[in-house]
């Protein structure tokens, strides 16, 4: 995704701060004597937040939340149509069915776009940059694929490849080649599932976030991973960071600060290493 922190943050420090400040300020202060802080993250979705508060987001969460004095209070939610829906249900709103909104949401894409279409939260805070991966099995896709995907992709005219539904690689996948590959895009509901797929021979591959991909396969000694170049695909990666309403601002400065000192002294690296995944510095 396209990523243009400076010039949102930029805008929103342009709001008339005579209406902003009060607010701001007694938001912090409720969360300070409150003692908890209340993070949203997804439910289900390995390796960055599963049952019983674990998971990359959980563990960031509590690091957050400890460095801000705070007791993290990890919040599951289940994922919604969108992007857009989830920050409504998770940060500015809350659920229709009642779910109540947290204090900051865990894993939003830190992009100019989202944030354009969504002027109740602020998005800030990019503490890993997520990818696009293919995990294969060579003995089906025999050769690694990058560059034009007339060519790197022409196997899947024969080969089935699996991706999540409504993801990205999903989109992709569907409008390259004129369609040509739409028959052979396999659907699941999770690259996890994707990847159960592909060990069970049901697919010969699967296109998906890098960081699910490596949870998924571990366990499937044959099973090849690496990060493709596609020339049609223009967006191929993206930072994750964290979402507060649009009027927290000294919520989302002391985040920031605490996100930044956690990068620089090695705890999110630390974080991502325990899980096995491999840490993309933004």
């Amino acid at each position: 995704m396209k990523n243009d922190r400076r010039r949102w943050l930029k805008a929103i420090a342009a709001l008339p701060m005579a209406v902003a400040l009060p607010a701001m300020a007694d938001g912090l202060e409720s969360i300070r004597q409150r003692g908890r802080l209340r993070v949203a993250v997804y439910n289900d979705f390995a390796p960055y937040s599963m049952a019983g508060g674990k998971g990359i987001d959980a563990d960031i969460a509590r690091a957050l939340a400890g460095k801000l004095g705070l007791t993290a209070e990890v919040v599951g939610y289940n994922a919604d149509e969108d992007m857009n829906d989830d920050l409504r249900n998770m940060v500015w709103k809350g659920h229709y069915l009642g779910t109540q909104p947290s204090d900051v949401m865990m894993h939003v894409p830190v992009d100019e776009y989202l944030a354009r279409a969504n002027d109740k939260v602020r998005i800030f805070g990019a503490y890993h940059t997520e990818m696009l991966a293919l995990a294969r099995n060579p003995e089906r896709v025999p050769k690694p694929l990058s560059g034009s995907a007339a060519v790197a992709l022409e196997i899947f005219t024969r080969e089935k490849i699996g991706v999540e539904t409504t993801s990205l690689a999903d989109s992709f996948l569907l409008g390259v080649m004129n369609g040509r590959l739409r028959e052979n895009v396999v659907h699941f509901k999770t690259v996890a599932d994707a990847a159960k797929g592909m060990a069970e021979g049901k697919v010969s591959a699967v296109l998906g976030a890098r960081g699910e991909m490596e949870a998924a396969i571990k366990g499937m000694d044959k099973v090849v991973l690496e990060t493709p170049k596609f020339a049609e695909l223009k967006i191929d990666s993206w930072p994750l960071g964290m979402a507060v309403k649009v009027e927290e601002q000294a919520l989302a400065e002391a985040l920031g600060r605490a996100m930044a000192d956690l990068k620089a002294d090695g705890t999110i690296a630390g974080i991502f290493k325990r899980h096995g995944i491999t840490y993309q510095p933004t």
